[in-house]
């Protein structure tokens, strides 16, 4: 379905909001693909109105999160929040994550045949536990990545789990299947990962100066680790946002609305990083 310029759809049974580039969609373009937050916004089409990337010239792509949107999960946020509450990281973040890694691939596939995109390493912009979405994709999916982009990202699942611990004043219920899930999903301690693909991705971390306290530590360990590990430190860059906490549009976000100025100057950085690095076939 086509709403103005966004057209809405499946891609392999995957929910999207896409966005053609300036100008019109006619001809090839390269394409960035995005996942949304579950905080706000918290669905594919309200992250393409809080984050359009309209300054990137390319086709750009808002996936649909898991339990999210057309695939909330019987009983809705109450079951998302009983998963979290249960066991952060065996019953949500690494099931949400590997579920949007593994359904990429073929959704990928289908995109390229319906929309006009080229054949060059792609863009990724990820936000929140989409970021851990992101970093998954990058480290474990075969598809060559120009640059990213991650803001508030969910580095590490450890530092989900405190910040359910905070929330709850409950300890986290650790297991050895619960530290090992924790592992695989701990990006700094796996930068050598990222610093090792061909191409190594320019990658940007956006974090708010108001976001939670734990997660603004993660953006600077993983962007240090990888400075520590490419060849031209210019291509990780931190950025800090002032007066940006956690979510990038007003709660409870499942809807499209105007976007906030902060999300405008992330947009802006976002822009700024993807003009610099382009994705498409230059990067070959």
């Amino acid at each position: 379905m086509t709403t103005g310029s966004a057209i809405t759809g499946e891609a392999a049974g995957v929910p999207f909001t896409a966005l053609p580039p300036a100008g019109g969609g006619d001809e090839r373009a390269p394409l960035v693909v995005t996942w949304h937050m579950m905080d706000a916004p918290s669905t594919h089409g309200a992250f393409a109105a809080a984050l359009p990337l309209t300054g990137v010239r390319a086709w750009r792509v808002h996936l649909g999160l898991p339990w999210c949107g057309e695939r909330a999960l019987p009983g809705g946020e109450a079951a998302v929040t009983e998963r979290i509450r249960r066991d952060a990281v065996l019953d949500y973040a690494d099931p949400v994550t590997r579920q949007g890694a593994e359904e990429f691939p073929a959704a990928l596939a289908a995109l390229r045949a319906r929309f006009p995109v080229d054949e060059g390493p792609i863009g990724l912009v990820g936000g929140s536990l989409g970021g851990g979405v992101a970093l998954r994709v990058l480290t474990g999916a075969p598809v060559p990545v120009a640059a990213v982009a991650l803001v508030n990202p969910a580095i590490r699942a450890r530092s989900v789990a405190e910040l359910v611990e905070t929330d709850t004043g409950r300890p986290h219920p650790w297991t050895e299947r619960s530290r090992e899930a924790a592992d695989r999903l701990d990006f700094v301690a796996r930068a050598g990962d990222i610093a090792a693909l061909d191409p190594a991705p320019a990658l940007l971390v956006v974090s708010g100066e108001l976001d939670h306290a734990g997660l603004r530590r993660d953006a600077d360990e993983l962007t240090a680790a990888l400075r520590g590990r490419y060849a031209d430190p210019g291509r990780v860059r931190l950025a800090s946002i002032p007066g940006l906490g956690h979510p990038l549009a007003e709660r409870p976000g499942k809807e499209p609305a105007p976007q906030l100025p902060v999300a405008e100057r992330v947009e802006e950085v976002i822009a700024e990083w993807f003009t610099r690095h382009p994705p498409g076939p230059s990067m070959r």
